[in-house]
């Protein structure tokens, strides 16, 4: 599962006691990019190179996925939880010696990002999101028609090992079906063959497969329970905060995703991308330079 970025560097990094496989290049200000479900860092490739003109580029798989360790679950969903992914996020900073770091995170790396920018507002410069609001409101958000459109909220969160098995009779069939059925497009089409081959291979492997269930499993209890004491003591983040969501997106379903972010995060900027479905990052990756490129720049 190597690189198909010209120029960046694969490097295995020990970070809070386990093992990060991480890509790298570039120069300039650390710009740390935190990829989403059911993807890897490849998630990154149409982006990553661009960005690396003007900045040290990292992309981490986060744990469990891509090529990173996968690690044993427990019961009180700790292990897969944002909190131990934001830790895995400053180890990653600390073997490079940088003390503070943009990061920008889609899908499940945006709540990697956000809790990180809450856990350790003291290493964090600026910060983007894509295509999420905070766990605690997505919940809070469900009606039938999202909670139709999101179903794998619930499905990956249930006991193991009922998802675990179901999507291991025909993993690479379930991740093209989810990957083409949440784009603009529905369809295949936004993705490299390089990137299909990776996200393919990560569906297969049984140990990933739980690793990514064990990911939702903490989003439904041990991260959305984070979010509700933060809130409930009124920690706001701090790092300018730009947010990024497709108009027919997951976030876009909650009414005011713009404004919800504005509720946790005292300086945010944003705007609806148009044309693209959850992806964007592989369907509208123009779009999302120009505005990392601004945000960060």
């Amino acid at each position: 599962m190597d690189s198909a970025t010209s120029g960046f560097v694969k490097e295995q990094i020990k970070t809070n006691g386990i093992t990060l496989s991480v890509h790298h290049g570039g120069h300039g200000a650390p710009l740390i990019l935190l990829h989403g479900y059911p993807q890897n860092h490849m998630c990154w490739s149409k982006v990553a190179p661009d960005l690396a003109r003007d900045f040290h580029v990292i992309i981490p798989d986060l744990r469990g996925y891509g090529e990173s360790e996968v690690v044993a679950a427990d019961e009180e969903h700790r292990m897969y939880s944002k909190r131990e992914m934001a830790l895995d996020v400053a180890g990653v900073m600390d073997h490079f010696g940088i003390e503070k770091a943009h990061i920008a995170g889609h899908d499940r790396g945006a709540r990697v990002a956000y809790r990180f920018a809450l856990d350790h507002p003291d290493r964090l410069e600026r910060l983007a999101i894509l295509e999420i609001v905070p766990t605690v409101d997505f919940w809070a958000a469900w009606d039938a028609e999202l909670a139709m459109k999101a179903y794998h909220w619930t499905f990956l969160a249930q006991p193991a090992p009922l998802p675990e098995r179901m999507i291991a009779t025909d993993g690479p069939a379930y991740m093209d079906w989810t990957l083409a059925s949440w784009t603009y497009a529905k369809d295949l089409s936004a993705f490299s063959d390089a990137a299909l081959a990776a996200y393919r291979a990560q569906a297969a492997d049984p140990a990933r497969i739980a690793a990514m269930c064990n990911d939702y499993r903490a989003g439904a209890f041990f991260d959305r329970g984070l979010d509700a004491e933060d809130r409930a003591a009124g920690r706001m983040i701090t790092a300018p905060l730009c947010f990024l969501w497709a108009e027919a997106g997951f976030p876009a379903r909650t009414g005011d995703p713009l404004g919800i972010w504005r509720a946790w995060a005292e300086n945010v900027t944003g705007q609806a991308v148009a044309n693209t479905g959850h992806f964007m990052p592989e369907e509208q990756p123009e779009a999302v330079l120009a505005a990392l490129r601004a945000h960060f720049l």
